[in-house]
């Protein structure tokens, strides 16, 4: 629209003409916004509110009485306050570059002051010191004149030909260099440690590969041993397989063979010496039978034959005492004591020759029964050689 303005982000509006501005000013602030503003009535113009930079190169004398070249750099710019941009607008509005040239003279002033009160080591070692005493001095002479200081940086301190700074350097770049030499000697240990590490791994890798490939080849060589060997392993083993069934087919011909022999030959042979013992079993038994029968014979024939020959023997018994004198004190009794006694002889007589015939074998029963008689002192036909001799005796000698 005609007759309206409005400054930009940076700028600060200043409207002279007509009512004043605040605290007197013969102009007023617009920032931010715009503003109508009546042409020939009113008259507007624009204050750079944006950065500027001033550049400072000053020799100064310390307080040792050496001499630097100090350069510093300076970053300020108009206050965004109403105060501080009436005063810079008074002082810079037709002239706005004059800003860095008063910025500059300003603080190269201040910058001898501070130097001047400082050795050459504060200044080297303490520059951000330096810096914030410079700026808190300029502080209020800035404010005066609307503008504020961002920052001040100090970019080089020289002595020129002096070689104050170099000298005093010079300790510490032999501390330095004394430090990087053993720095570097500690390097170069380090490298050779390490190269020296590197050449044992490296050695231990051969070896361990040479180990690994003398397994390999040791293994491939075994498998390849093994492999060659395994067809007369193989046939060996058929071999032997073969030879064992054979073996066995042997063993179990031999066993049939033993068991066909057994059964033709041991079998029978024992089968016929078995029976031939059964039959010598039978025949001595049947002899044995035949013996106790002949035996038992007999004893009945000698039996039966004792008997008959009992009162024979009783009367030759008796027939010793018939021309005997013999004197009997107790009559009848002492007569069947006498008889008794005759005939307990005759038994046993009889029971002698019944005992010697038992544990004898003869040939005629009749023979032994005569031979024991005869020892028994009996004849078994006549007693007259018994009485004859008895007579001889004489009539005293009764038995």
């Amino acid at each position: 629209m005609f007759g309206y303005r409005v400054p930009a982000p940076d700028e600060a509006m200043l409207i002279s003409g007509g009512r004043r501005g605040l605290g007197g000013a013969p102009f007023r602030v617009v920032t931010g916004h715009g503003k109508f503003v009546l042409p020939v009535f009113r008259k507007t113009r624009f204050l750079t509110l944006s950065m500027c930079e001033a550049e400072v190169t000053e020799t100064c004398v310390t307080r040792q009485g050496i001499s630097l070249h100090v350069r510093a750099v300076i970053a300020f710019k108009v206050g965004n306050d109403t105060e501080s941009i009436i005063n810079a607008g008074q002082r810079f509005l037709s002239d706005q570059e004059q800003m860095s040239v008063l910025t500059g003279r300003i603080f190269a002033g201040h910058l001898r002051s501070i130097i001047g009160s400082m050795t050459v080591e504060e200044i080297v070692t303490e520059r951000q010191k330096l810096a914030a005493e410079v700026l808190d001095t300029s502080k209020i002479e800035m404010a005066k004149i609307g503008l504020i200081v961002d920052s001040l940086q100090i970019q080089s301190i020289d002595d020129g030909d002096t070689g104050y700074i170099e000298a005093m350097s010079a300790p510490h770049k032999a501390a330095i260099q004394r430090q990087a030499q053993i720095a570097q000697a500690q390097a170069t240990q380090a490298s050779v440690e390490a190269e020296q590490v590197a050449a044992r791994n490296q050695a231990e890798y051969a070896r361990q590969t040479a180990i690994v490939k003398a397994e390999y080849s040791a293994e491939v060589d075994r498998a390849q041993a093994q492999a060659a060997q395994a067809g007369p392993l193989a046939q060996a083993h058929a071999q032997q397989e073969v030879l064992a069934a054979q073996t066995e087919l042997a063993e179990r011909a031999a066993k049939l063979r033993q068991q066909q022999l057994v059964a033709e030959i041991v079998k029978p042979a024992e089968a016929e010496a078995e029976r031939i013992r059964v039959l010598a079993i039978a025949e001595a038994e049947r002899m044995k039978i035949q013996a106790a029968a002949a035996a038992s014979y007999d004893r009945v024939a000698l039996d039966r034959m004792l008997i008959d020959q009992l009162p024979l023997i009783v009367k030759e018994a008796a027939g010793g005492l018939a021309g005997a004198n013999v004197n009997v004190l107790n009559g009848a009794d002492g007569l069947g004591e006498i008889a008794a006694g005759l005939v307990a002889q005759g038994l046993t007589i009889l029971d002698s020759v019944r005992q010697n015939l038992n544990g004898q074998n003869s040939d005629s029963s009749a023979e032994k029964v005569k031979g024991l008689l005869e020892l028994q002192g009996f004849s078994g036909t006549s007693g007259k050689d018994t009485d004859e001799g008895e007579r001889e005796d004489g009539p005293g000698n009764a038995r």
